[in-house]
């Protein structure tokens, strides 16, 4: 009883408990709002992943494999399996409106397979707005102006049936749809929109030449691939001028910079991957061999004749599991389908202990990996700054054992046992780290759900503030006025149009629970100390 009248009355009536009350609660907070920020990088970078793939992918690179149409089949008929995208995944040469020449990766599709494992549809960037997206509180974007909404809903259309009409006759030609950040024609403000910019080609005479053109309206690149013979081993360049339908942002600045999407078929042909039938003559080992016309009876050089088909080849299979399975459990049903796919075709597509079946996460392991250590550091760095609330904690305790060397006298003459004078100051730590803990939840909580209007307020009035005041010194010593726009967090740095602001249950519950423990294991030392107080020293030395 003795043990929560005094917690609560040392609790209330001093100014020391409520120092380490707040450094518990800055603790906690900042361990909250690193923890939830840095987890929201990592989660961003997941989910855009399954924009890209889907949940797992099938891959023979290079030559490819064929009959890849029944195995998209199989693959669908599982009842865990939502969709299955055949692609092509190469590297070729693109010549961008401004003669630039850059290596790029080309990924041959056919959209309705490839939305319904990606949602590659929703990524299509130049289409009608509604609303104003929540940075762009001036409505500057173009999406938004509803004399663009028929030509941008043609843009949607056209990018969804990846076809441009030919501006002559008006014929749909195939077309592709480029990375938003590949022609570098579409200036990204800091509101994380984008504005189409006319762009400037160096001429040999030294000049500059204005380009005037829109990419989805009227601009084409130049694509090169290196066509694969039977055995994939390339042979010859292959050059289309291909048509820019629309252009696409996933989230992740390497995709949306270095990637172009084409039509599988255009593709299958430029790498020769598309169906073909393979031609024989009868004078096989006779390079001037005959045969007898039937019609004339006249002989005349042998006739290729067909003897066999090539079918088509893709080098990935794209899989999307249904809601609530995980990549691992995708692979693991790939994986068997695709052994049974195998064993039906043994001998015309690579066996099942060859074949590449991953997750975006396998693939891209050096990235993730790298992203979780810089969490896992930072956490650490911030963790080991925190901790020193324990040494707070200790020297708040000590000091006030050492004030209250009179009451721990008296308790103990009155009977009070040692485990009960040491139980009295570890509930007292207990108390303080709860109820900072408590309040370090709630303000991380508020921050982190609050971040991106907290992040706006800084840059709309301490940007200015400090502006004025840096002009002012300036002006002193008859310098220009200093103009500071202060963007922490700048979408064109970082390519996320907001900060992450979701704090997860699990990691608040780990950061309380080690809230409490740091302040219980600083009144730890100090608690043992009153413990083994002798009374009559105590109330002698009072």
């Amino acid at each position: 009883m003795y043990q929560a009248l005094l917690t609560r009355r040392y609790l209330t009536s001093k100014l020391m408990p409520l120092l380490a009350m707040a450094a518990v609660l800055l603790s906690v907070a900042t361990i909250l709002i690193t923890w939830s920020v840095m987890g929201g990088f990592l989660n961003a970078l997941l989910s855009s992943g399954r924009t890209l793939i889907g949940d797992a992918f099938i891959a023979w690179p290079n030559v490819g494999f064929a009959y890849y149409e029944e195995l998209a089949e199989d693959l669908e008929a599982h009842p865990r399996i939502e969709a299955a995208a055949p692609v092509i995944e190469t590297y070729g040469m693109v010549r961008l409106p401004d003669d630039r020449v850059e290596l790029i990766q080309v990924t041959g599709v056919e959209v309705a397979s490839y939305s319904a494992v990606t949602g590659f549809g929703d990524t299509l960037w130049w289409k009608p707005l509604d609303k104003p997206t929540r940075k762009d509180k001036d409505r500057r974007d173009p999406r938004l102006d509803p004399n663009n909404r028929p030509v941008l809903t043609e843009f949607v259309e056209n990018g969804l049936a990846m076809t441009r009409p030919d501006p002559d006759t008006g014929v749909p030609l195939p077309a592709g749809i480029l990375g938003v950040e590949v022609t570098g024609l579409n200036y990204r403000t800091s509101g994380g929109i984008y504005i189409p910019i006319n762009g400037q080609r160096a001429l040999p005479s030294g000049g500059i030449e204005s380009l005037d053109l829109f990419m989805p309206r009227n601009g084409s690149v130049g694509l090169t691939l290196l066509s694969l013979d039977s055995t994939g081993k390339p042979t010859d360049p292959v050059s289309r001028v291909l048509p820019i339908a629309n252009e696409f942002q996933s989230g992740i600045y390497e995709v949306d910079s270095k990637t172009l999407i084409a039509p599988l078929d255009l593709i299958q042909r430029m790498l020769r991957m598309e169906e073909a039938r393979r031609v024989a003559s009868e004078g096989a080992d006779d390079p001037w061999g005959y045969e007898t016309d039937p019609q004339t009876g006249e002989l005349r050089p042998a006739v290729p004749k067909a003897t066999a088909a090539d079918p088509a080849r893709v080098t990935t299979v794209l899989i999307r599991g249904v809601p609530g399975t995980t990549p691992d459990e995708v692979a693991a049903i790939a994986d068997s389908i695709y052994e049974q796919f195998a064993a039906r075709h043994a001998g015309e597509v690579p066996d099942a202990f060859s074949i590449q079946i991953s997750t975006w996460e396998d693939r891209n392991r050096t990235m993730i990996a790298a992203v979780k250590k810089e969490t896992a550091l930072v956490l650490v760095i911030f963790g080991i700054i925190c901790f020193t609330t324990v040494f707070l904690v200790l020297a708040i305790f000590w000091s006030m054992i050492s004030e209250k060397t009179r009451d721990i006298g008296i308790l103990r003459a009155l009977g009070a046992s040692t485990p009960g004078v040491a139980w009295l100051w570890l509930r007292y730590g207990a108390a303080i780290g709860v109820v900072g803990a408590v309040l370090g939840l709630v303000a991380g909580w508020l921050i982190v759900t609050n971040i991106n209007a907290i992040h706006d307020w800084l840059g709309e009035v301490l940007g200015p503030w400090l502006s004025g005041v840096l002009s002012t010194i300036s002006g002193w010593f008859g310098g220009d006025p200093i103009l500071i726009n202060l963007v922490i967090w700048d979408p064109r740095v970082y390519y996320f149009v907001e900060i992450p602001r979701k704090v997860e249950p699990g990691k608040a519950a780990i950061v309380f629970v080690a809230g409490v423990l740091t302040c219980v294991l600083g009144a730890l030392i100090p608690a043992v100390r009153s413990a083994r107080m002798d009374p009559v020293k105590s109330l002698r030395f009072e």
